[in-house]
């Protein structure tokens, strides 16, 4: 019982985020993963056309 004392206490000191704040967030993480998949697909391709033309 006193931990949850504790942790409802701990949860009234939390600053939660505006909802501006969290969408602008999320966007950033959405975006940076984007970029990421974008820069992998790229990478992988261009490295397997480099090891077609090597064994070949």
């Amino acid at each position: 019982m006193k931990f949850l004392r504790s942790v409802r206490e701990e949860m009234k000191l939390v600053t939660w985020p505006s909802r501006k704040q969290l969408r602008h967030d999320s966007l950033v993480v959405i975006e940076t993963a984007i970029l990421f998949a974008v820069m992998f697909f790229v990478m992988d391709t261009a490295i397997q056309l480099l090891i077609n033309l090597v064994i070949r």
